[in-house]
């Protein structure tokens, strides 16, 4: 007898039906899945096998064949224990449902039948939504994932049995609901503030200029100076996700399996600190069926790279696309994926191997050659992406010992709003919304320059040395600053401030 039951599988972000054929016939006794399954999904023969008797039914001592439609792409993962389970309990007789056809199944079975949570509930209720079924079963602890998707009924189920009872009824049950609390983005929770952050006033007025402007910052200074204190606490000025937001970077974590068990939305924006031995494709993505890197589970919040100058350098060079285009594409044998990489760099890095060449305090022990070499790992075009470098110096005593907290990121958060509200009015009609996207024909449209700013801008990039592209970033700069001022046009001032923002790496570096 032939069954046929409704699942579905994730391609990079976004899922695709499959279609779950089982057919047992008379023969050696066999279990054998077809349809290029990886061994994950081959092993699910025991799981399923053990589900089944330990739920209360028999297994067929059959031959037992299982197609996974469309066979030419290679399925991964246990996502499709549930409808094979389902399947062989169909063919065998053993249950009978009528409108099999209006749910689409996702499941990993424990060898008791429970049913554990998968990766990827959220782009297959999207899929499945879009492809027009009615329902989604899915595990508990992927309940309010895939539920928050609109218009689509999601159920949940514990086990093989009570799945088939909820089926066998015509899905009568109650679907999963999100609360208006599971959907909450309006006031995240980081458990840290700028407020703990001691002295360092330029360094913050640069993280707000670029929370207000979505621009990339390096902070250089010695050990112990606070610039991954700092790093830490750029998400909680930054403008909270809408809803468009949040379901992408809910996307992103549902099929990487690192969103937390029960929740409906990441609200928060992310915040990735990878380790500087970080492989390429653990930055970018990769392997044979390219899953998103950390450029990517950064997506729409902050990626943190210290000790940048211990990163390889073909890793930070891989990071120019997702820097200019917002994205990263993966290219295979089999497939070609792009996944998105919207995020803001945060990068820091000692100015020397020893880490106190611009240290009053400290001896730097450095010899030329070793600060020469130190400095060429970070290559010219890749601090032309970065918008702001900023010194981040030693903190004095008086700094050290001072009691009086700061400015709490609420009060910055405000005028980043404020500033990125200007920005979404601008931009309007564009397909980008910050200043830091603006392409070079939306530099001269919204970014005209009077005489006096052309000229201090003229004298800057001739005593610096700078490229076409930091021409360009510094009016993106000066755009903000000027918007966190709420002023129209780019002033003499706006620039000054903005050069100043660019000229470190050239006193570094240069």
């Amino acid at each position: 007898m032939l069954a046929r039951v409704n699942s579905a599988a994730v391609l990079g972000i976004d899922a695709y039906p499959v279609q779950v054929e089982v057919d047992i016939s008379r023969g050696l006794r066999s279990f054998i899945i077809v349809g290029l399954p990886d061994v994950a999904v081959r092993e699910s023969r025991e799981r399923v096998e053990s589900a089944i008797r330990n739920s209360g039914f028999e297994f067929p001592l059959e031959r037992i064949t299982v197609n996974l439609a469309p066979a030419d792409i290679r399925k991964e993962g246990p996502s499709f224990d549930l409808p094979i389970a389902l399947g062989i309990l169909v063919a065998t007789g053993q249950v009978s449902i009528e409108d099999l056809d209006e749910a689409v199944l996702i499941g990993e079975l424990s060898l008791d039948g429970h049913l554990r949570r998968v990766a990827g509930a959220l782009p297959v209720a999207l899929g499945a939504r879009s492809a027009g079924q009615r329902a989604l079963i899915v595990p508990p602890d992927n309940g309010k994932e895939a539920a928050v998707v609109d218009d689509f009924e999601v159920y949940i189920t514990e086990n093989l049995y009570d799945c088939v009872c909820l089926l066998e009824q015509g899905l009568m049950a109650e679907p999963v609901k999100v609360t208006d609390e599971d959907l909450a983005l309006e006031a995240p929770s980081y458990g840290v503030d700028f407020s703990d952050v001691k002295g360092q006033q330029h360094v913050k007025r640069a993280l707000e200029i670029a929370a207000a402007g979505g621009h990339n910052v390096i902070m250089i200074g010695p050990p112990g100076a606070g610039k991954t204190m700092l790093a830490r606490r750029m998400p909680t000025i930054l403008p909270p996700m809408d809803i468009e937001e949040a379901l992408e970077v809910t996307k992103l974590y549902s099929v990487t399996g690192l969103l937390p068990r029960q929740t409906a939305l990441v609200a928060t924006r992310p915040f990735r600190y990878p380790h500087y031995t970080v492989s390429t494709a653990g930055l970018v993505g990769g392997g044979s069926i390219p899953k998103p890197g950390e450029v990517s589970l950064a997506h729409n919040g902050v990626l943190f790279l210290d000790e940048l100058s211990e990163f390889s350098h073909s890793t930070l060079e891989v990071l120019r696309q997702p820097l200019e285009d917002g994205s990263v594409t993966i290219a295979r044998a089999q497939t070609t994926l792009t996944f998105p990489a919207n995020f803001q760099l945060i990068a820091a890095m000692n100015p020397c191997p020893c880490g106190y060449y611009t240290d009053p305090q400290r001896q730097c022990s450095c010899s030329p050659g070793e600060i020469g070499r130190y400095r060429k790992r970070i290559s010219g075009p890749l601090l032309d992406r970065i918008d702001i470098h900023i010194e981040v110096p030693r903190l004095t005593p008086d700094e050290l010992m001072e009691r009086q907290p700061g400015e709490k990121s609420e009060n910055i958060r405000q005028r980043v709003i404020k500033g990125r509200q200007a920005q979404r009015e601008r931009f309007a009609d564009n397909d980008f919304h910050c200043n830091a996207q603006m392409t070079s024909k939306a530099l001269r449209d919204f970014c005209p320059l009077s005489g006096e700013v052309e000229a201090l801008l003229r004298t800057a990039i001739d005593q610096f040395a700078l490229s076409a592209r930091a021409h360009d970033r510094i009016i993106k700069l000066a755009r903000t600053i000027a918007d966190l001022e709420g002023a129209e046009a780019i002033t003499v001032p706006h620039i000054a401030e903005a050069v100043q923002y660019r000229s470190l790496d050239r006193k570094l570096w240069g």
